[in-house]
C-alpha cells in the first residue's frame, strides 16, 4: 500500500509539473492581453478635393474699363438695392488731383491759423484716421489696403466738412466749398451699382459664376471639372472691374470620389466636412451624379465663410460617420452565428457577454449592451433575458479570446 501511494504521488506530481510547464509556454507564446473598456470615438474619413458652387450674381457694366470704387468692402453683408460700388468716371483722375491739391491748401491754411477749430466730432474723426494709418502699415493684401485708403479718404472728407462748418476763416470756407463742388461733380458723373439680392459682397470674380451654378448641378461631371484646370487652395484674384453678391446662407461642394464609403453614400445622408483652416461644416448630400468608375457627390452647406468665398477648389476631409460609445479592438470580439461576444475577466472569473456592434472599422468597434426589447426580437427567452449581463465602464476585456 505504501509503495502504491508513493507511485500515485509521483505520477500526480509529474502531471502537475507538466501542466505548469505547459501553462508557462502558453503565456510566453500566446500571452493573455487585457483591454480596459472605456468610452471612445470612432469615425471613417476620406481626404479629397471639392469644387465650391455658390449662388452668386455678378454685377458689371460697359463702363468697367475705368475701374470701380468699392463702397461696400469685401466680405460685408448688404441688403437688396443697397449701393455696392461705383464706376470711375472718365475725368475722375483729373478731379481727384484737384481735390488733392485743395486738401493741401486747406491743410496749409489750418496750420497758419492761430486758433484751429475743434470739436468732439473732429477729435473722433482724427482718432479714427490715426488708427487706420497705423493698421494699414500691417496689411499686405491689395484689396484690404485699397479699402483702408478709401476709408481714410472718406474720414478726411468728413473732417474737412466739419471744419468748414465751424471755422471763421472765409478763405478756408471758400476752399472747402470748392472742394465740395468737385466731390459733387465726381459722384454725379459716376455710375452706381446696387445689390440685386441680399448677401455678402465680393470682388473676387473668376468667370465661373455662370458655369458652376445652383441650376446646373445635374450637369456637373468629371470632364467639366477637369477642364477648369483649377488648383486646390488657389485664391481667386480680386477684380477691379466687377463685383458680385453671394448668398451667405448656403453653398455647395461638388466632390469627384470613388472610395468604398463614397459608393455606399446616398442622397439625404449627412456628413461632416473639414477644410484646411480646420473649419467644420455639417453637410447634406443633395445629389449624386453617377459616372463609370466614380461619382460626383454634391454636398450642401448652410453656411458661408471667408475661406469658401476666396477659393473655388479646396482640399476637404469627409467624415462619413462619427460614433461615440464603448470602444474595443476588433480582436476582442467573438462571432458566433451572426452575434458578437466579448470575454470579460472579473476577479479572475471569465464570462462571455453578448454585445451589439454599433459601428465598426478595420481596427475598432463601438459596442453596447442590448435592450430587453432587442433581446426579445433576437428570440431570447425570459430566463436568458433575466440573466443577461451588460457591459460597463472599466470592465477588463480579454483580447484574442479564441486563442
Amino acid at each position: 500500500m505504501n509503495i502504491a501511494k508513493k507511485i500515485i504521488a509521483i505520477i500526480v506530481t509529474i502531471l502537475i509539473l507538466v501542466y505548469i510547464v505547459y501553462a508557462i509556454c502558453l503565456l510566453l507564446f500566446n500571452p493573455t492581453d487585457i483591454y480596459i473598456l472605456t468610452q471612445g470615438t470612432l469615425s471613417e474619413e476620406d481626404d479629397t478635393t471639392g469644387y465650391i458652387i455658390r449662388k452668386e450674381q455678378v454685377i458689371e457694366d460697359e463702363n468697367h474699363e475705368n475701374g470701380i470704387y468699392a463702397i461696400i468692402p469685401e466680405g460685408q453683408r448688404v441688403a437688396v438695392n443697397e449701393y455696392i460700388f461705383r464706376y470711375y468716371s472718365d475725368d475722375e483722375k483729373g478731379i481727384n488731383e484737384q481735390i488733392k491739391q485743395l486738401n493741401y491748401q486747406i491743410q496749409d491754411k489750418l496750420e497758419g491759423e492761430k486758433t484751429i477749430p475743434s470739436s468732439a466730432d473732429i477729435k473722433v474723426i482724427e482718432n479714427q484716421i490715426e488708427e487706420k494709418i497705423e493698421n494699414i502699415n500691417m496689411l499686405n493684401n491689395y484689396q484690404e489696403i485699397l479699402e483702408y485708403k478709401n476709408n481714410i479718404d472718406n474720414l478726411i472728407s468728413k473732417k474737412i466738412n466739419y471744419i468748414g462748418e465751424v471755422t471763421e476763416n472765409n478763405e478756408i470756407k471758400q476752399l472747402i466749398e470748392q472742394r465740395k463742388q468737385l466731390v459733387k461733380q465726381l459722384t454725379n458723373g459716376s455710375e452706381y451699382k446696387s445689390a440685386p439680392i441680399s448677401g455678402v459682397v465680393s470682388y473676387r470674380v473668376d468667370g465661373l459664376e455662370q458655369t458652376l451654378t445652383e441650376e446646373n448641378l445635374s450637369q456637373i461631371n468629371s470632364e467639366l471639372l477637369d477642364s477648369l484646370e483649377l488648383k486646390a487652395g488657389q485664391i481667386i484674384p480680386t477684380s477691379n472691374e466687377y463685383g458680385k453678391v453671394i448668398d451667405n446662407f448656403k453653398c455647395y461642394i461638388a466632390v469627384p470620389i470613388n472610395t468604398e464609403l463614397a459608393l455606399q453614400a446616398k442622397v439625404g445622408d449627412t456628413v461632416i466636412l473639414k477644410t484646411p483652416s480646420n473649419d467644420e461644416f455639417d453637410a447634406k448630400i443633395i445629389q449624386i451624379n453617377e459616372e463609370s468608375g466614380t461619382r460626383i457627390i454634391i454636398f450642401q452647406i448652410d453656411k458661408m465663410t471667408e475661406e469658401l468665398i476666396n477659393h473655388r477648389k479646396i482640399s476637404i476631409e469627409i467624415v462619413w460617420w462619427n460614433e461615440s460609445g464603448y470602444k474595443v479592438p476588433n480582436q476582442a470580439l467573438i462571432e458566433e452565428n451572426g452575434l458578437y461576444y466579448i470575454m470579460r475577466n472579473k476577479s479572475g472569473i471569465q464570462s462571455k457577454l453578448l454585445v451589439k456592434i454599433e459601428k465598426q472599422n478595420e481596427n475598432f468597434s463601438i459596442i453596447s449592451s442590448y435592450t430587453t426589447k432587442e433581446l426579445q426580437e433576437l428570440g431570447f427567452n425570459e430566463s436568458e433575458i433575466r440573466n443577461y449581463k451588460k457591459i460597463s465602464n472599466y470592465d477588463e476585456i480579454i483580447l484574442n479570446p479564441n486563442e
